[in-house]
């Protein structure tokens, strides 16, 4: 039987900074695209001590392909600096645990700072979850808030 990696997330906007109070820990993210095309992006992630290269389809909704694959933290500095688009995505995820699920909050730096959004993977389609009194509306299928797009549309050009 063929398995496929499947990521379900729906991402939000956040209606407080009450939710700050409840982070568990946080790590800074770099990344930057390798490619953006009309069916899928490539981008390389580096944490302080870890690197991934992702490949994710570019499905509009709460649900679409994904590969994420561990590769050398040098390597992935070299792509960062040599070979993706520019700007790259500076954020820092803090993890909120609540009610048995993992909130993953996107503070973003750089071009895209003042922008905060909340993400909830969830591990089937349709799976009902509660949502904390500090979220504000869902933007799942706003493509401006994608990663992909921030890089080439920054939160600090929105009108």
């Amino acid at each position: 039987m063929l398995i496929m990696a499947i990521e379900i997330e729906h991402k939000f906007l956040l209606a407080s900074e009450e939710w700050r109070q409840h982070v568990s820990h946080s790590v800074k993210y770099r990344q930057g695209y390798l490619s953006s095309a009309a069916t899928c992006s490539i981008r390389v992630r580096t944490s302080d001590k870890q690197a991934w290269l992702n490949i994710k389809s570019a499905t509009i909704g709460t649900h679409r392909h994904e590969y994420e694959y561990e590769i050398p933290l040098v390597d992935a500095h070299e792509m960062l600096s040599n070979l993706c688009n520019k700007p790259l995505i500076e954020k820092t995820r803090h993890f909120v645990f609540d009610d048995g699920n993992v909130w993953e909050i996107d503070e973003f730096a750089g071009v895209n700072q003042g922008l905060c959004v909340a993400e909830i993977e969830l591990p089937e389609i349709g799976k009902d979850f509660s949502k904390p009194p500090w979220l504000g509306a869902e933007v799942t299928s706003d493509l401006r808030y994608y990663n992909n797009n921030l890089a080439i549309h920054p939160y600090s050009e929105w009108q």
